[in-house]
């Protein structure tokens, strides 16, 4: 059976314990370690929900311009 892919609101809690365990003094890699991603995943994750966040960014800011306009 293949693995289940977490949903985005999953990825995003798990990006928030990693931020929450570094601040605490945890090193980034036991962090990533103890959410149960590999490091590789956690980055892949990172750029996508920041590539994410910025489309959607873009995007309302645009509708909102349109209003203006």
């Amino acid at each position: 059976m293949a693995n289940k892919r977490p949903k985005p609101e999953e990825i995003v809690t798990k990006l928030r314990q990693v931020e929450i365990l570094t601040g605490q003094g945890m090193p980034r890699l036991d962090a990533i370690r103890q959410i149960g991603v590999t490091e590789q995943t956690f980055y892949r994750w990172k750029i996508e929900a920041s590539q994410r966040h910025w489309s959607e960014r873009d995007a309302e800011g645009t509708v909102e311009w349109a209003r203006t306009n």
